[in-house]
């Protein structure tokens, strides 16, 4: 029996720690959960006013009515949708009525329409706040030559196009017919993995539980056979 408590112990315990970091990945998955369902309601409620000074953390997803005119000035971001392709999202300046200079991401454009011309002029704009976080360590450097950006850095646009650093993304367009596909802010992006890693920590304390049941059926059997 001695020869049997160490592993018996270790078994318990590594099982033990298995279950709890499994426990806690459940908890974790209902904090998440909860967090995606308060995002959803946010980004869907009522549209407001833009405010005078937008926090990148308070004002993240709050929806907006917009109403200015697009001045013509643009830029282009790389980007791939599914089941459609590569292309870019058309990033706007856009004046509104009350003077201020923001920015608004129109959407999705095929990559052979880049150079295309599209409608300026006034419009109503319905979306929603963002600040992406789109730029690591592999980002590769804009071609401002070529007015190819490959991530929506906020403060960067917003100097390259001369406005606030206030990204809209817009959701709804008083415009008819627009040649640029939306693509509203969704929590679709936003990572969760916790299932995923419930089962994997259940999973091993399975597999730890049996390891441990075989090892010590292995041992009582192997000394048995000494005994005879």
């Amino acid at each position: 029996m001695r020869r049997l408590i160490l592993p018996l112990v270790f078994g318990i315990l590594g099982t033990a720690i298995l279950v709890s970091l499994g426990n806690w990945q459940v908890r974790r998955l209902a904090e998440k959960e909860a967090y995606l369902a308060a995002i959803d309601a946010r980004i869907g409620a009522a549209p407001v006013a833009l405010p005078a000074s937008p926090d990148p953390e308070a004002d993240r997803f709050l929806p907006v009515l917009v109403s200015g005119t697009y001045t013509g000035d643009e830029l282009h971001v790389l980007v791939s949708v599914k089941q459609v392709g590569a292309g870019y999202r058309i990033i706007s300046a856009f004046e509104t009525d009350d003077g201020r200079r923001i920015m608004v991401d129109r959407g999705f454009i095929r990559t052979g329409a880049k150079d295309d011309a599209r409608p300026d002029g006034p419009a109503t704009v319905t979306g929603n706040l963002h600040w992406p976080d789109e730029v690591d360590s592999f980002t590769p450097d804009n071609d401002l030559e070529e007015n190819i950006w490959f991530a929506r850095d906020v403060p960067a646009m917003a100097a390259a196009l001369n406005t606030e650093p206030t990204l809209v993304i817009l959701r709804e367009t008083s415009q008819t017919d627009p040649p640029v596909t939306p693509l509203p802010v969704t929590t679709e992006g936003i990572p969760n993995d916790h299932l995923q890693y419930i089962v994997t920590w259940y999973g091993l304390a399975i597999v730890w539980v049996a390891m441990t049941l075989y090892y010590l059926r292995r041992q009582r059997k192997d000394k048995k056979a000494s005994d005879r």
